[in-house]
């Protein structure tokens, strides 16, 4: 299933016999029904995933996973989770990630986790151990009500990716910049 495909889902819900692209409840701290369907078809389940709070516990304590953030510069920009770094979608494919560590845990996320799965499955190509995929990306983090950051500090500014995938985002504010 493409990624242009998936993403209309939203369009397409009726199919699947889901309604609507929003929360299945107001204030739901999982992912609505719709949102649970819609990843099913996106990821193509190469790498494992994380849930959001599983990543919150892990980021907590002493061996805290290495965070890369797999979107365009400019969405990184607007948010990320602290301490994550930037590898830029175009760049994943020439990637070598010199110098670390192949066996340190590794979590990679992006808006919903298809990009951020590509980079796994590179990472997993490089010889890296433990690397997982946010689930439901950056979205269902901050739909689950964890912080964001960015240059300035805590942030509520999310890039939506697109008017399309923004549908999805149910917490924070939605900012093109």
């Amino acid at each position: 299933m493409s990624f242009a495909f998936v993403a209309s889902s939203c369009l397409l819900l009726g199919v699947f016999g889901l309604s609507g692209c929003g929360p299945d409840s107001v204030g739901e701290a999982r992912p609505s029904a719709a949102y649970r369907r819609m990843l099913q078809l996106l990821y193509k389940h190469t790498v494992p995933t994380v849930a959001p709070a599983a990543l919150a516990r892990a980021l907590a304590g002493p061996d805290a996973p290495l965070l890369l953030d797999v979107r365009t510069p400019a969405e990184y920009g607007v948010s990320h989770l602290r301490g994550a770094q930037l590898v830029p979608y175009d760049a994943v494919a020439t990637q070598d990630f010199a110098g670390v560590d192949r066996r340190r845990p590794v979590v990679v996320y992006c808006s919903v986790g298809a990009r951020s799965e590509r980079l796994g499955e590179r990472l997993r190509s490089l010889g890296f151990e433990h690397v997982s995929n946010l689930y439901g990306g950056l979205f269902e983090w901050v739909n689950e009500g964890y912080p964001v950051v960015n240059a300035h500090g805590p942030t509520t500014d999310v890039h939506p990716y697109s008017a399309l995938w923004g549908a999805w985002l149910r917490r924070g504010r939605k900012t093109y910049q």
